[in-house]
């Protein structure tokens, strides 16, 4: 049995190169089903590079190790991007790549915790995340349990209600043990998430409710590892959140300078252009 691998590894150089692959296999498995929520994907790369190989603990021979830290993907629809990184760290075989969203695949099109390893929670109605990562926190502090609970959200479940009944109680808790990640790419099915229902000003909020807010570039790579170890370190007794302000379809401009919507189309024949282009931005 492997140990947990030391937080803090990788250099940022490394860590570039684990974005990058997250990126590829994203792209590879929507090529595979000539669909997917690979603009998500490609923007949120970064904080899932720097979380897996930089902030969390865990066993990739033993996804339910109870020392873990646990990753909850409360956004469903972003499967095709834990996916990715739960190949890169070694949690799911790479050659089952070619079997995504397929009849009797671990990995199908929305998350779903009862098919995937490493996969904490099913993803569905958006807005349950963070009150699953509450309950998470409370049960591993009174079990005296050092692991930490890392919630990745949407901007749009700020809109939720249930997400800020969660924050009010994480906050009287005083869950040291929380990290919420929320994907701020100010895009949702209906319309730009700042145009249907405004959160801001977000970290303020967060604040007010007892929480150590930060808000950095979620495509910074150096931005955001320095987010991470400034909420690993915050004050104790303090649940921790990063806003990332992330770009959909980072690493592939022409889809990148796309008028983007929720759900970014790419046609047959861009699935490979986007590959190339991808490959010409390979890190060194």
């Amino acid at each position: 049995m492997s140990e947990p691998r030391p937080t803090g590894a990788l250099s940022n150089v490394s860590l570039a190169r684990r974005a990058w692959n997250i990126r590829r296999k994203a792209l590879q498995m929507g090529e595979v089903q000539g669909q997917g929520y690979v603009g998500q994907a490609l923007g949120i790369a970064d904080v899932l590079a720097a979380s897996y190989f930089h902030a969390m603990e865990y066993r990739p021979d033993d996804p339910e190790w109870e020392g873990r830290d646990r990753f909850l993907l409360s956004i469903g629809h972003y499967a095709i991007a834990l996916y990715a990184v739960l190949m890169e760290a070694g949690i799911i075989p790479e050659e089952e790549l070619e079997t995504y969203g397929m009849d009797d695949s671990r990995m199908p099109m929305s998350g779903m915790a009862s098919y995937t390893p490493g996969m904490e929670i099913t993803g569905g109605s958006l807005g349950h995340g963070l009150g699953i990562a509450v309950g998470m926190a409370m049960g591993l502090k009174r079990k005296d349990n050092p692991a930490f609970v890392y919630n990745l959200m949407s901007d749009g479940e700020l809109g939720e209600g249930s997400t800020w009944e969660a924050a009010m109680a994480a906050g009287h808790h005083r869950l040291g043990n929380l990290v919420c990640l929320v994907d701020f790419n100010d895009q949702q099915a209906d319309d730009k998430s700042t145009t249907v229902m405004s959160a801001e000003p977000v970290t303020d909020k967060f604040e007010a409710f007892g929480w150590h807010a930060q808000r950095v570039d979620g495509n910074d790579l150096d931005a955001v590892v320095a987010a991470f170890d400034a909420a690993r370190s915050a004050p104790e007794g303090k649940p921790r959140v990063i806003v990332f302000d992330t770009r959909m379809c980072k690493g592939v401009p022409f889809l990148e300078e796309r008028e983007i919507t929720h759900f970014v189309r790419v046609e047959a024949d861009e699935w490979g252009k986007a590959l190339a282009i991808l490959e010409e931005g390979k890190p060194q």
